[in-house]
C-alpha cells in the first residue's frame, strides 16, 4: 500500500508567538470538552478519533523545527486517548508537542480536548470538539448526526480554505500603530506542582444577558466590566491611588465574524479595553458605558484591517526572514517577557453560544471551555453558553481565590444567581 502523503503547513500569523514563548515548566495551551449522557468508552473514542483526525490536516499536527521558522507536520495516525489527569490543563511538554500539538482525554462521562494555542483558536477548536463528539454519538449509540452547526462530515476531503493562513488575506492598506500602558497585575502565593485550581459558575443565559442589554451593552461587555471593576477594588486595597496602574482586559475576537473565512487554524485578534483609575472614581455603570465605547471603537473591521497588517508586516521584513531560528526565539522571547502579559490583567474569552444539531443535543449535557493561565498572571477566565446556562471558567496559578470572590459576588449582588464548583471535586470541564 502507497505511504499516505503528510501536509505540512507553516505557522499562521498569530501562531509564531507560541512556540518561542513557551517555557520549561508552562506552554499556552486551552481546553474543551464536551459531557455526554453516559460513561466514556475509551475503545470508541479512540475509534472515534482515528476517524476524526484525517478531517482535520491543520489540528491533527506536530510542532517541528526547520532552520528559520517551526512549521506544522501532520501526523500519520491520532495519538492515543488517555484518562484525565488530577487537574485540567496538566502542563504540556514541548517534547510532546513535538510529537502531538492535542490530546483528547476523558472521565466519567466527560471528553476533553487540550489544544496547542499555535494550532487553532477556540473557535476552530470546538469544530474540532463537536465532529469528534458527534463521531463518538454515532458509533456508540448507533444514531446519524446530520453535519451541520460545526459538525463536519469526517468523510468529506479538507478544504483548501479550511487550511489557509487568513490573516494575509484580509490585511489593510495601513498599518495601525498600538502602543499600550503597561496594567495592574495581580500577585499571590504560587499553588504547589504546578496545580490549577478552576472554578465554575452556571448562570442562567437568559438572565445575564437580559441583564447586559438592561445596561445597554452585550454579554462580553458586560461580564468585562464586571471583572475590571474586581480587579479595580483589589487594586484599590492594596496600592496608593498615586501608584495606580490601569486595569485592562484582553478580549479575543473572532475575525471569521467580520471578514469571510472557513479558515481551521488560529483567526483571532483581541482589544484590551480599560479603565484608568487615576482618571478618577467611577461606577459600575460608568464604567460598563465607557467598555461599551472602547470595544464598539476597535470592534471595527478596519481598525481590524490595519491591526492584522502591522502583524503580517513584521513577519514580512526580509532581516527577520533570514535569522536562524534560535535568534527570532530569544528575540520574541523578550518582547514577550517586556510586553506580553504586562498589557492587561487578565484574559477573557467568550465562545459565545454553543449549538450543535438536533439529533446531537439529547445526548450532550454541557460543554466546557478553560483558558490555561500565562507565566505570569496568575489569572485567566472563559465563558460559553449551552442548553440555557451560561458557564464561567476562571483558572488560577495561585492561592489566594481574591478575584474569584470579587468577580462572582459582584454579579450576585447585581442579582444574577450564581452556582459555583470547583475542580477538587473533579466534575468541572
Amino acid at each position: 500500500m502507497k505511504k499516505r502523503q503528510l501536509r505540512w503547513m507553516k505557522l499562521d500569523n498569530a501562531a509564531k508567538i507560541y512556540p518561542a514563548a513557551k517555557r520549561r515548566d508552562w506552554s499556552n495551551i486551552f481546553r474543551l470538552s464536551v459531557t455526554l449522557d453516559g460513561m466514556i468508552d475509551p475503545w470508541i473514542l479512540q475509534e472515534a478519533l482515528d476517524h476524526t483526525v484525517r478531517r482535520f490536516p491543520s489540528i491533527a499536527v506536530r510542532v517541528r523545527r526547520a532552520a528559520f521558522w517551526y512549521y506544522l507536520e501532520e501526523i500519520e495516525r491520532a495519538p492515543k486517548v488517555m484518562p484525565d489527569f488530577s487537574y485540567p490543563l496538566t502542563h504540556m511538554p514541548f517534547d510532546d508537542i513535538l510529537k502531538c500539538a492535542f490530546r483528547v482525554l476523558y472521565y466519567k462521562n466527560r471528553i476533553a480536548v487540550e489544544f496547542f494555542h499555535a494550532i487553532a483558536d477556540g473557535n476552530s477548536g470546538m469544530i474540532f470538539l463537536k465532529t469528534l463528539a458527534a463521531q463518538y454519538i454515532e458509533l456508540s449509540r448507533g444514531v446519524k448526526i446530520p453535519c451541520e452547526l460545526g459538525v463536519l462530515d469526517r468523510k468529506e476531503a479538507p478544504r483548501d480554505e479550511e487550511l489557509t493562513d487568513d490573516f494575509p488575506k484580509y490585511a489593510g492598506n495601513v498599518s495601525a500603530k498600538r502602543k499600550e500602558a503597561t496594567s495592574f497585575q495581580l500577585k499571590g502565593t504560587p499553588l504547589d506542582d504546578g496545580f490549577r485550581d478552576i472554578i465554575l459558575a452556571e448562570i442562567d443565559a437568559s438572565e445575564a444577558l437580559s441583564m447586559a442589554r438592561s445596561h445597554g451593552v452585550t454579554l462580553t461587555e458586560f461580564m468585562v466590566a464586571v471583572m475590571i471593576k474586581s480587579f479595580m477594588d483589589i487594586q484599590s486595597e492594596r496600592t496608593p491611588k498615586k501608584k495606580q496602574r490601569p486595569v485592562k482586559v484582553l478580549v479575543p475576537t473572532n475575525l471569521r465574524r467580520m471578514f469571510p473565512s472557513e479558515t481551521l487554524r488560529n483567526f483571532v485578534l483581541y482589544v484590551t479595553p480599560g479603565i484608568d483609575p487615576r482618571l478618577g472614581d467611577m461606577t459600575l455603570e460608568e464604567m460598563m458605558k465607557d467598555i461599551h465605547h472602547q470595544m464598539s471603537l476597535e470592534l471595527d473591521p478596519r481598525r481590524m484591517a490595519a491591526r492584522i497588517r502591522a502583524n503580517v508586516k513584521m513577519e514580512q521584513i526580509m532581516l527577520l526572514k533570514i535569522l536562524p531560528l534560535w535568534i527570532k526565539n530569544l528575540g520574541i522571547k523578550i518582547v514577550y517577557n517586556l510586553t506580553g502579559e504586562k498589557k492587561s490583567c487578565i484574559t477573557m474569552s467568550n465562545l459565545g453560544v454553543v449549538k450543535v444539531p438536533e439529533q446531537m443535543a439529547k445526548y450532550v449535557q454541557r460543554f466546557g471551555f478553560t483558558l490555561g493561565v500565562q507565566h505570569t498572571s496568575p489569572n485567566n477566565c472563559a465563558m460559553l453558553s449551552y442548553g440555557g446556562k451560561l458557564y464561567i471558567a476562571m483558572i488560577r496559578s495561585i492561592k489566594e481565590p481574591v478575584l474569584e470572590q470579587r468577580f462572582f459576588l459582584t454579579l450576585r449582588d447585581l442579582g444574577l444567581k450564581v452556582t459555583l464548583s470547583s475542580n477538587y471535586g473533579r466534575e468541572d470541564g
